[in-house]
């Protein structure tokens, strides 16, 4: 590992900014299965269920950590601390600081999640000194049957939900929606949500941890316990609207990004591509953040220096790096997202 403190002079006399890769980091779930390591051949899994794998995070002890070039074994949180605009954008930077504002997973659930529900810039800062939750889910990958929570099926009211809860019949109230793979849901705080089994997603969202579990099914641990639930917390935060569906309904235009969620909080599109694209990153000031889920590909900057991203791989363009080449190496689909 290079110190930090010398490589930013050394970028600004003589190196340049190149996309970033980063350590994943896994976390075992009850839920979880070991589909990541089969979609996308990973090698060298933590032993258990693994339900999530933390793609580019700046989440307080669970840091991201560079794992290619002369920036190798620093960790996210030191690049924007250095680097600044040039590593997030300036707006970005006045706004947020050096604190990172997305996390990128790969989910599976290969059993339901739980009911959960996420908090709103407000109370999240207010409760918990914390940014809110927003995201969204891109599915990578569908069983036949599988399906998710998004909502209620008809418009409920919090003493409603809460009579429901207390007798169990809840589930009456919920929107389950069948999937399939390529199906995009955005979650906007405060919408009650669950993950069913058979599925894999890409999560994108804001920089938080905070999650209000309001069931976990009656599941129980190795242990024969419940896991806490937070009642409580989640039933004044709850969007109560009915929903018809949530899903985001997209079309796709080959070798040009085509737009799948725009909100205060990210921009995200599906690139899909079997030619050589120029990239003009000029009117964006913020970072880019690709999600390889197909193919082969490479980034080629204009002092030739080439990064290669492959199907199962999450890759960080710094703001600085405005101007390069993706050349696909097999036909490759990115998932682009950044803060507009």
């Amino acid at each position: 590992m290079h110190s930090l403190i010398t490589d930013f002079f050394n970028y600004k006399t003589m190196q340049e900014l190149y996309p970033l890769k980063f350590q994943p980091i896994y976390k075992e779930k009850i839920w979880g299965g070991n589909k990541i390591a089969k979609i996308f051949a990973r090698k060298n899994l933590p032993a258990g269920k693994i339900g999530e794998s933390w793609e580019l995070s700046a989440v307080e002890g669970d840091e991201s950590i560079v794992k290619n070039g002369y920036l190798e074994g620093n960790s996210l949180n030191e690049l924007v601390e250095i680097y600044m605009g040039d590593m997030v954008g300036e707006k970005v930077y006045e706004k947020f600081g050096s604190e990172f504002p997305l996390l990128i997973k790969f989910i599976e659930a290969n059993d339901k999640l739980s009911l959960q529900v996420h908090p709103n810039d407000e109370v999240a800062m207010e409760r918990h000194h914390s940014y809110g939750k927003t995201e969204m889910w891109y599915v990578l990958d569908s069983e036949p049957d599988a399906e998710l929570v998004y909502g209620f099926n008809r418009p409920t009211s919090k003493k409603e939900f809460k009579e429901a809860l207390e007798s169990s019949n809840f589930d009456q109230l919920l929107n389950f929606e069948k999937t399939k793979t390529g199906d995009v849901f955005y979650i906007p705080a405060g919408k009650l949500h669950a993950l069913g089994s058979g599925l894999m997603v890409v999560e994108i969202q804001q920089t938080s941890d905070i999650t209000y579990r309001v069931s976990d099914w009656g599941r129980k641990d190795e242990a024969g316990m419940e896991r806490e639930l937070h009642v409580d917390l989640a039933i004044d935060v709850i969007d109560y609207a009915g929903e018809k569906s949530g899903k985001v309904t997209y079309s796709k235009t080959k070798n040009h990004p085509s737009l799948l969620v725009e909100s205060a909080y990210f921009k995200t599109n599906l690139l899909e591509f079997d030619q050589e694209l120029a990239v003009d990153y000029n009117l964006i000031d913020s970072f880019v953040v690709y999600i390889c889920i197909k193919g082969t590909a490479f980034i080629i900057q204009s002092s030739g220096k080439s990064t290669k991203i492959q199907a199962g791989e999450t890759i960080l363009i710094p703001a600085d790096l405005r101007n390069f080449r993706l050349v696909p190496e097999k036909p490759c689909s990115l998932i682009e997202t950044y803060l507009p």
